[in-house]
Order: C-alpha cells, then sequence, then structure tokens
C-alpha cells in the first residue's frame, strides 16, 4: 500500500502498510471520511502530519498524546496542538503553563506546537483520527498497533531519545522502551482533571534539555 509520509518514516513503517490489520484500518477510516454523516478529524491530509513534522532522523522527542481534538477546527495532526487563531484547549494552556514554570520561556500567543516540531519533537497521538464530538470512537481499530510500531522504530533504531509520556495511556504506550538506552519522563496527563496530581512541577522540558544536551544535542527551544 502506498501511504503518503515523510521518506525516513516510510522506509520504518513499511511492513506495517503490508499487514492485514493496516489495511482493514484503513478500509474503516476511509469509509468514514466518505460518509456525509460523519465528519472525522485531522483533516485527511493531516493524518501523518505528525510524521512528516518531525522526519524519523531528526527526532530526539517524543510526546504522546491520546486521540485528536473532536471539536471542530482543532486537530491538525499533531497532539495537543492548535492551528493560530484557534482557542487553546485546556491541557494545552497547562502545558504551557508548566513550560513557563520549568523553563522561564513566556507563555505563547497560539497554541501552534509546529514549532516544536520543526527541532525535531515528535507530537504523536495513539490514535490519528477521531469522529467529531466521539473521543475514542476510533480507538481500538487498528491506530495504537501502528503508532506502537512507530514508537518502536525510534526505540529500537535509535539513541538517546526523550519520550515524554503522561497519563495511563501513554506510559502503558511505553512501556518496552529501553531505559538504558532513552530517557523516559512519566507524570499525570495535563488535563484540568489531573494536572495538579504531578504534571505541574514535573520539570519534564527542563529535564529533556538537559539530557539532549549531555548526550551532544540542541536542545529544544520550549
Amino acid at each position: 500500500m502506498n501511504v503518503k509520509i515523510e521518506e525516513g518514516w516510510k522506509q520504518h513503517l513499511s511492513p506495517e502498510f503490508e499487514k492485514p490489520y493496516f489495511k482493514a484500518l484503513t478500509d474503516r477510516v476511509r469509509a468514514d471520511y466518505a460518509n456525509p454523516a460523519v465528519r472525522v478529524y485531522p483533516p485527511g491530509r493531516e493524518i501523518f502530519a505528525a510524521f512528516d513534522a518531525s522526519p524519523f532522523d531528526s527526532t530526539k522527542v517524543v510526546i504522546i498524546g491520546q486521540d485528536p481534538y473532536h471539536g471542530p477546527g482543532q486537530a491538525n495532526g499533531l497532539c495537543f496542538s492548535v492551528a493560530p487563531g484557534v482557542d487553546m484547549p485546556p491541557s494545552l494552556v497547562n502545558i504551557f503553563k508548566e513550560v513557563c514554570s520549568d523553563t522561564g520561556a513566556p507563555m505563547p500567543s497560539d497554541g501552534d506546537l509546529s514549532r516544536w516540531a520543526r527541532q525535531g519533537v515528535l507530537l504523536l497521538n495513539s490514535s490519528l483520527t477521531v469522529r467529531e464530538h466521539q473521543p475514542k470512537s476510533h480507538s481500538g481499530i487498528g491506530w495504537e498497533t501502528f503508532t506502537d510500531a512507530a514508537v518502536s522504530a525510534l526505540a529500537g533504531q535509535k539513541d538517546n531519545i526523550v519520550f515524554m509520556l503522561w497519563g495511563a495511556d501513554a506510559i502503558r504506550k511505553g512501556a518496552g522502551i529501553d531505559r538504558s538506552r532513552h530517557l523516559v519522563l512519566t507524570s499525570p496527563h495535563p488535563s484540568p482533571l489531573s494536572a495538579y496530581r504531578g504534571f505541574f512541577g514535573n520539570h519534564h522540558f527542563s529535564q529533556a534539555n538537559q539530557y539532549l544536551v549531555a548526550h551532544g544535542k540542541i536542545p529544544i527551544a520550549w
């Protein structure tokens, strides 16, 4: 199957494209996008945007989300990110609050995280599509298998990657990562329901940069 995705990622993920689960997944997703009674996010051209924005060879930090925002005009293929001019969802506001507290960076004027992606931060949702107003509606149909393969490819083929895993779902996704080769940072999710239980004050952004510098990599301008 010819999937339009960044060439480095294509080389590492091409075996997935030929597996039966991936055909079943794409058939299901295409059917939903083609159904006029259903709205699906993000726009079809942005399903693999996280991979295109952070090429395999450039990726040095991974942040894992759950599934795309399910409201109109929010999801753009990068987890937690919204386009300039779109109101920042509460979890994203909390992420920026921690960045400001942890690193001293100013609060940004918009929620566009493509500036992180351009520096090598893979902003990966576990599920890459969702029906409008139906969170987790495309969970359990194969996306998790595909994004597990992406995490495994990075963890297995590269060294000294920082994985930021927020919340139980993301932490489970990182269970197989070799902690002797990579930095794995875990905390509660930045959602307003859990941020005060340990997301605030986790210092993940400064820890990530300290690790990158220690391994000869350029830190992220959060």
